[in-house]
């Protein structure tokens, strides 16, 4: 049995489509609305009941402080130990995001799984093109007005970590062991970004961003300087993917990546009819 945890959150949708029609995935939510689902709420031990499962997507529980989803991440890899999970495949961030406030719960949890009964397979996803879409969205006169320098992002499609997720938990002892950095193979800048939407590209500061995000009402506290640092370590050129020694997107997949600038472009037009 395949396991896939956060099934609801944006990841883990794409990555049950792809499993979609096989007999032996089970989706780990907090609300279960079917005998397809089960209940896996990290807040709650008592529902990491992994009885009965072979291998388990580990989709990062990320949303919160270190100390958090390091707790959260520590029951769930214990669980599955408990239980006799043969396999544990856990999303991670990719090799040049260190410089990420963000970073050290994964880090943490790759050195926990090193050290784990269970089989292991560590999947470093780069920075999502869609979240470009938010944290560089153009402004109604198509200005970006995002901190990121000349600072450029090798993001990938979501949807692309999705198909290679579901690639690996479908056959998991050949992927046992590894670590697989999978980042965008081209780098986007502000002025590309811009273009791409008939804008212009202004940088602000990240002083600047800092009071926005906090003004707007909408990041929790610690969500601020997750969104500042990610601004920062972009605009310094350590997400560029030129770090990246060996970048397995392409390998993976077996084929083309899809268009990181085109998935930007969908996400942000998405956003515009939305509202």
């Amino acid at each position: 049995m395949i396991l896939v945890t956060g099934a609801n959150g944006a990841l883990g949708r794409l990555v049950a489509g792809e499993l979609d029609g096989r007999d032996d995935v089970v989706l780990g939510t907090r609300t279960p609305r079917s005998t397809a689902e089960r209940r896996v709420d990290f807040d709650d031990p008592t529902s990491l009941d992994l009885t009965g499962v072979d291998t388990l997507l580990l989709i990062s529980a990320g949303y919160g402080e270190d100390d958090t989803v390091i707790a959260r991440h520590d029951g769930a890899i214990r669980a599955a130990e408990e239980a006799g999970v043969r396999h544990i495949v856990y999303t991670s961030v990719s090799g040049d995001g260190d410089h990420l406030t963000f970073s050290l719960a994964h880090r943490w949890t790759e050195r926990h799984l090193r050290r784990s009964t269970s089989a292991w397979t560590i999947l470093r996803n780069g920075l999502y093109a869609e979240f470009l879409a938010d944290i560089a969205a153009p402004a109604p006169d198509g200005t970006i007005a995002a901190p990121l320098g000349a600072g450029r992002l090798a993001a990938v499609a979501r949807a692309d970590l999705a198909a290679v997720a579901a690639q690996v938990v479908a056959d998991p002892e050949r992927h046992a062991g590894r670590v697989y950095e999978l980042v965008g193979e081209r780098a986007l800048g502000g002025a590309e970004l811009a273009e791409a939407v008939g804008g212009s590209y202004e940088p602000g500061s990240l002083g600047a961003a800092r009071s926005a995000i906090t003004e707007a009402g909408q990041a929790l506290s610690y969500q601020v300087p997750m969104l500042v640092g990610a601004y920062s370590a972009i605009a310094g050129g350590f997400l560029d993917g030129t770090g990246i020694q060996d970048n397995a997107l392409r390998t993976l997949l077996g084929r083309e990546p899809r268009s990181a600038l085109d998935t930007y472009r969908d996400a942000v037009a998405g956003a515009r009819t939305a509202a």
